[in-house]
């Protein structure tokens, strides 16, 4: 989705009114729950919160020039990664393979066989359509941020296709874009 992503690809940036401002804080503070001791420091009430319009229907969170969340029409919002590294606790994390490492270090979507092989670790509670991190096997941070396609319970009954859809991962167009001018 970012593999190509740079900052003429943002359209449009919009300082949103205070309602709008309350509403993203408050879908961002119910789909992370252990985000609301930091939030008001993350999206401080007093400093404008500018909404970037980017192609493909996609939307960036921007505080202070910093992109911290993206969402795809009006679905849930993702941290960015470097939020995620500052606070990796916020999302469930499914685990891949070493075998899938570079692939999804090069956009892939991952694949159920990669998170039900020895080295991949699946959370059962995980739902379709649900945002979740992507660990590497013997690494620390996450190396990618995905949308589930299908439950982990499907994912390890089928075991076949692609299980999670990869939105955001290191190296990509976003994480090289640091600040947004």
């Amino acid at each position: 989705m970012f593999k190509k992503f740079t900052s003429e690809d943002v359209s449009g940036q919009n300082q949103v009114k205070a309602s709008v401002q309350r509403k993203i804080r408050q879908s961002i503070a119910d789909e992370y729950p252990g985000l609301e001791l930091v939030l008001d420091d993350l999206l401080p009430k007093k400093s404008p919160l500018i909404v970037a319009k980017c192609q493909n229907h996609l939307n960036l969170v921007v505080v202070n020039n910093v992109p911290l969340f993206f969402n795809i029409r009006d679905g849930p919002y993702m941290p960015t990664l470097r939020l995620l590294h500052q606070y990796p606790t916020i999302m469930k994390k499914l685990q891949v393979d070493r075998g899938a490492i570079k692939f999804v270090l090069a956009g892939a979507n991952i694949m159920c066989p990669g998170l039900t092989s020895p080295g991949g670790v699946l959370d059962e509670e995980v739902g379709a359509e649900t945002p979740v991190a992507i660990m590497a096997e013997g690494k620390q941070h996450a190396l990618a941020i995905g949308f589930t396609k299908m439950s982990a319970k499907d994912i390890k009954s089928i075991n076949k296709g692609i299980g999670v859809d990869n939105m955001h991962y290191l190296n990509d167009g976003l994480w090289k874009m640091e600040r947004l001018d």
